[in-house]
């Protein structure tokens, strides 16, 4: 699907938006749309100028509930450098005049596109993270809902009802195990049955022998789950065969199935549960065989897993166990979608999670086969383990809440900003030529031919310097553009460009470099100023607040407290807080060493190159003798070559 750019009619913007003519739609519309015309899995770019503002009129909340599922590029008219102040300015992802040049709309777009595309992408991630909490939700209320239960028949319908409910089953049924005095199974005994399509069905109670002949028997016999697609269509070999008679008793069509078995904490089967038609829309009734073809669904590995849960719950004595397992794969699969969702607001550092987790936990398991130094006492759980892979995941999550042009920014100057620059280079090249022009004129018409050719050639040796000049200052400009790993750079030629003067269109005088180029350009190390540098440094909080939200379990609990601390040092100089070393903990020195190693290592961040790994390994000894760093786990680090365990886990994939 197209990216879409929404524009008053009449509108013109002339700036290629992709590699092809056709890469985007361009819809013109004569008022503004509303957030429920909106498709929010299409990244959407809306051109908002005075027009379209006045369509809607006194309704101020619909451009701020557009800002939520698209980019807003205000648009002024020509001369209008800012928006008014009846524009919505909090809203707005950027800010074109109506004059502006081709350059400055095609970066303004693009930006606004990807802009629009980390909003799917991160309401698409949301969707998923709620969708696993809403279900691990659900089945803890379950669990408790069944814990409260005392009485057997109704403990057993509300088991069958939940069951039917996280499916989108039509209908189910649930089989309890009858033992001897000895405990030994002897058949299973039919306990309750529910059907949507077929509500008012009576009730009879029955036996099923515990063996290969029936699927509840077979499960039961087993202990294991039976998942089938059409109970009509059994392959010839399997031993099991379905009963078709209440079908053909009550005009019902059976077709998928799930049969679980419910054990108990000594793995002994306690009942059977047998789900039945799993639907496309749980309020369906399945009043023929043409709805049933179009509406029954295969019970997938999710059903199972979630059914599973319940079936253990349902045996109380193993509903810990068999809940906590299902707990591990949600969490697993929530924090999977955070990280998708950190990587798609900033695709340049895509894998740096991973590789830190990765890093982390191998210097984890470094430390804890230590037999001597300060660290020898120190070992870690697989439950801690988990917890520091965990954190390693997530600790970058708080960018989702940083402005993505600072997040993906490449260079000191914008490329608006350079931009600009550039182009007022270029003018004034052209200005030299004409100047040149002009004065050989004038000269002809004061001297005439008189020593005509000595005074081109002077001419042309003044304009060639002040060409050369011009370049070498742009020259100088591209330089101290480049981002440094390590502070470094002198500006006195910035400085000296800064001095210089010249005069604009309107006859104002304006230096060659602005004050704003000249402070980004002086930055010496990195590509933020400060105040970018604070906004970037914020995603450390971010995480913290957005992790602590989370109900972790007991074993998961130290994750939030563990990915905050990434980015203190150990002399108190590293931020949020400035802690120095008593209150870092050493899963978070850890991870400080592996997050550093891979920022400097990393060959996917466009604003610097790659730092080999030996001079990857020199910078870090250089801040750990500054007291930054652990030295004892730098050189556990160091010593067992922890960062090759990224080349073997990228051999595995």
């Amino acid at each position: 699907m197209k990216p879409l750019l929404i524009t008053a009619m009449g509108r013109t913007l002339s700036a290629p938006l992709g590699r092809r003519g056709d890469d985007v739609e361009v819809r013109r519309v004569p008022a503004l749309p509303t957030a429920r015309t909106l498709d929010e899995d299409r990244p959407t770019v809306i051109a908002l100028d005075r027009a379209l503002l006045a369509s809607a009129g006194d309704d101020d909340a619909r451009v701020h509930e557009l800002s939520h599922l698209a980019a807003i590029v205000g648009l002024g008219e020509p001369g209008e450098t800012e928006p008014p102040a009846d524009f919505p300015v909090d809203c707005l992802t950027s800010w074109l005049p109506g004059d502006a040049k081709v350059g400055a709309v095609m970066a303004a777009l693009r930006g606004a596109f990807r802009h629009a595309a980390s909003l799917v992408a991160e309401r698409q991630s949301k969707e998923l993270a709620a969708d696993r909490a809403r279900e691990l939700t659900q089945l803890t209320a379950i669990g408790v809902a069944l814990s409260n239960e005392r009485d057997l028949q109704t403990l057993l319908e509300l088991i069958l009802t939940q069951a039917r409910r996280l499916t989108a089953s039509d209908a189910g049924s649930l089989y309890l195990v009858e033992r001897d005095d000895n405990g030994r199974p002897l058949r299973l005994q039919f306990a309750t049955a529910q059907n949507h399509s077929l509500p008012n069905l009576p009730f009879r109670s029955s036996t099923v022998a515990i063996d290969h002949g029936s699927l509840s028997g077979y499960a039961a016999a087993t202990g294991e789950p039976l998942v089938i697609g059409d109970v009509y269509l059994l392959p010839d070999d399997v031993s099991y065969k379905q009963n078709r008679s209440f079908d053909e008793k009550f005009g019902y069509r059976t077709k998928s199935m799930l049969v679980l078995p419910m054990k108990s904490h000594r793995d002994e089967v306690v009942g059977v549960l047998q789900l039945i038609n799993r639907k496309r829309s749980p309020e369906t009734k399945l009043a023929s065989a043409e709805v049933v073809d179009r509406e029954v669904l295969t019970y997938d590995d999710r059903c199972v897993e979630l059914t599973s849960a319940l079936a253990s719950q349902a045996a109380v004595a193993i509903e810990n166990g068999r809940l906590y397992e299902d707990i591990e794969r949600l969490f697993e699969g929530f924090v999977t979608a955070a990280v998708t969702a950190i990587e798609s607001r900033d695709p340049t550092t895509s894998g740096h999670s991973s590789r830190v987790a990765t890093l982390t936990v191998g210097l984890a398991e470094v430390v804890d086969r230590a037999n001597d130094g300060p660290y020898r006492e120190v070992m870690f759980s697989r439950e801690q383990m988990r917890e520091l892979r965990y954190a390693g995941l997530l600790h970058d999550f708080g960018k989702v809440g940083v402005r993505e042009q600072v997040l993906v920014k490449q260079k000191k100057l914008y490329p608006s900003d350079l931009e600009i620059v550039r182009n007022r280079f270029s003018l004034l090249m052209q200005r030299t030529d004409l100047e040149y022009e002009r004065e050989r004129a004038e000269y002809l018409l004061s001297h005439g031919r008189e020593r005509y050719e000595a005074a081109v050639t002077r001419l042309d040796q003044v304009r060639a310097s002040r060409k050369a000049e011009l370049m070498r200052f742009l020259d100088a400009i591209a330089r101290a553009n480049e981002p440094t790993v390590l502070p470094e750079g002198s500006f006195e030629t910035l400085q000296e460009i800064n001095r210089r003067h010249f005069v604009d269109f309107d006859g104002t005088e304006r230096s060659l470099l602005d004050d704003h180029e000249l402070q980004f350009l002086m930055i010496r190390k990195g590509n933020l100023d400060d105040r970018e540098r604070r906004e970037i440094e914020s995603h450390v909080t971010h995480t913290y607040r957005f992790l602590e939200q989370i109900p972790w379990t007991r074993e998961l609990k130290g994750i939030p407290t563990i990915a905050y601390g990434h980015h203190e040092k150990l002399n108190g100089r590293g931020y949020p807080n400035a802690i120095s070393a008593d209150a870092i903990p050493v899963q978070t020195r850890m991870m400080t060493i592996a997050d550093i190693f891979d920022a400097l290592t990393a060959t996917d961040r466009p604003y610097k190159r790659a730092v080999p790994i030996e001079r990857a390994i020199d910078i870090l000894h250089m801040e750990a003798k500054e007291g930054m760093l652990d030295a004892n786990l730098l050189d556990a680090f160091v010593a067992a070559r922890v960062y090759e365990a990224l080349a073997r886990s990228s051999s595995d994939e």
